[in-house]
């Protein structure tokens, strides 16, 4: 064995299994779970609308069945595709957007906590401090 061939004792092997990270986030379960449904849905639909359009070349009696059978399947197809749009914008509205640093939101409510800040501070050095009353309702019991 040459040296460039990696069989030298000071070469690094390299094992069958390299882990590469991930381009994209996992989708979440129930989005994935509707993407598969759809992808399935979908598959039988063209299946379904192939073996329809052989049948009525061939001019078999199937074929008319077949056709309306197609449409439907074409319905449920499309609506499996339009579930997948909802459960994920579904899930983005339940679980809230990814949260980065250089989101607007966030720095919109650090400013409107700092405000706030401020003015609890500016209150609470504009206001007087409290005069214990002498005749409160707990005077009689020696309290202020």
């Amino acid at each position: 064995m040459s040296s460039d061939e990696g069989g030298g004792a000071g070469a690094a092997r390299r094992g069958l299994w390299v882990e590469e990270p991930a381009r994209r986030r996992r989708m979440p379960d129930p989005v994935r779970a509707s993407a598969v449904r759809s992808v399935l849905v979908v598959a039988v639909t063209l299946t379904q609308a192939t073996i329809t359009f052989f049948l009525g070349l061939t001019g078999s009696w199937l074929a008319f069945p077949m056709v309306l059978g197609s449409v439907a399947a074409t319905v449920v197809a499309t609506w499996a595709v339009l579930d997948v749009w909802i459960t994920r914008q579904t899930w983005n509205q339940r679980y809230g957007v990814v949260s980065q640093p250089s989101s607007t939101a966030r720095l919109r409510r650090r400013e409107a906590r700092r405000a706030a800040k401020a003015l609890r501070t500016a209150h609470k050095l504009a206001a007087p401090a409290r005069i214990a009353r002498e005749d409160g309702p707990l005077a009689g019991f020696g309290r202020r």
